[in-house]
């Protein structure tokens, strides 16, 4: 067995781009920017009125008018207007465009309105209020959203604004999920006393759609000669497999035995883990496969410790590290790297803080709704103690 940190290593050591190609905005949901977006204007792109109201000019109020006629109505998207004496004024909606004549912004809330003049009622006016200056945001040619960050509402926001309409997005890797085992039955099918529905293949679909990733599923049976035929294609076919079960000591786990037979060179077998002990990675030309374990829990923490750090670091996204500190004293005694289900918070001194749902072993897929993430607890220590501060891998919000 090998190490977790051996096993991370190696497994980032096999990072790949997969290219860029172009997306409409309004699909780049989830998807990883390849390139700086720019500024195609200033942003804003003119004098911007933040505030319903009046423009004014400042020198007037500075020389104690407080009554002004109202020239003209301006809403947003007209051209700006202009007033030509000291006492006019332009009413004018937010997010129109202040005119060169006028400088500041009175509020309706400071004015009262009579037969087409406006008296200004507050003595607390400063000069060029309520206005958000043309380029105060962003100027022509600056970058308004970095490459390698993951395109959010405020990212398609951004993409509309400068009129973006084709994002530069990373190609994602093309993956297959493949579930194992004759005690399968789909979901709909009503299973017999000694068989289980499917769920591990979904679960890891919904974990990559989380992620803002899609991808192909494929159940084999525990029969050798079928899982190296279809496995055979779809090597050929998938730059990442994502296989679930058939990786353990058992009599009917051929799949390390039928990989090898297919050419796939194996980087490791079994980690220093619980849970996901068994866990096994290779690669075989320009594909990689993760193969985790069979049981629900195990499949589950090595898709968020190995294969998603993977993705974001080939995607070039920065992942942050989290710590959290352990909400009570736990031991555990094996001689692994424990991965502990939690539930966390945070406490008054702003402080995360992570409290210990063990849960009944790595089929305990229940236990996982409780939680909302693994605290890694290192392998050369027994005793963990109230207030002590780990590695945290969030799954859940």
């Amino acid at each position: 067995m090998i190490t977790v940190q051996e096993a991370e290593q190696i497994i980032l050591s096999h990072i790949k781009d997969y290219g860029i190609e172009y997306v409409p905005f309004q699909q780049a949901l989830g998807r990883v920017l390849a390139e700086d977006l720019l500024c195609d204007r200033d942003m804003p792109a003119y004098d911007r009125i933040s505030m319903d109201g009046i423009a004014v000019r400042y020198s007037a109020i500075e020389r104690g008018v407080t009554s002004f006629t109202i020239r003209a109505t301006q809403a947003a998207g007209d051209a700006p207007l202009s007033i030509e004496h000291d006492e006019e004024c332009i009413e004018i909606m937010t997010g129109g465009a202040l005119g060169t004549s006028t400088d500041t912004v009175v509020p309706y809330e400071h004015i009262e309105i009579k037969q087409g003049k406006a008296l200004i009622v507050s003595t607390k006016i400063k000069q060029g209020q309520n206005i958000h200056y043309r380029g105060s945001d962003k100027r022509k040619g600056d970058v308004a959203a970095t490459a390698g960050s993951i395109i959010d509402a405020a990212i398609i926001n951004v993409a509309a604004t400068i009129g973006a309409t084709l994002l530069p997005v990373k190609r994602q890797p093309r993956i297959l999920i493949v579930s194992t085992g004759d005690e399968l039955v789909e979901v709909d099918e009503t299973p017999a006393p000694w068989q289980i529905r499917r769920s591990n293949n979904y679960t890891i679909q919904a974990v990559l759609r989380q992620n803002g990733l899609d991808a192909d599923m494929m159940h084999l049976p525990d029969d050798a000669t079928i899982m190296e035929q279809q496995l055979r294609e779809a090597l050929g076919e998938y730059d990442v497999l994502l296989l679930s079960g058939g990786v353990s000591m058992g009599k009917y786990d051929h799949l390390p035995m039928v990989l090898k037979q297919l050419g796939v060179q194996q980087h490791f077998h079994k980690v220093q883990q619980r849970p996901g002990k068994p866990f096994w990675f290779g690669s075989h030309n320009n594909t990689l496969i993760f193969a985790f374990p069979g049981n629900p829990v195990s499949g589950f923490m090595c898709l968020h410790r190995y294969f998603l750090p993977w993705y974001y670091q080939g995607m070039g996204v920065a992942q942050k590290k989290l710590y959290a500190m352990l909400a009570s004293d736990i031991t555990f005694a094996p001689n692994l790297q424990y991965f502990l289900q939690v539930a966390t918070h945070m406490n008054e001194q702003a402080q995360l803080v992570a409290t210990p749902l063990p849960g009944n072993g790595s089929g305990d897929l229940a236990n996982l709704v409780e939680s909302n993430a693994f605290l890694e607890l290192p392998i050369d220590k027994t005793e963990f103690k109230a207030g002590e501060v780990y590695r945290l891998w969030v799954f859940k919000q």
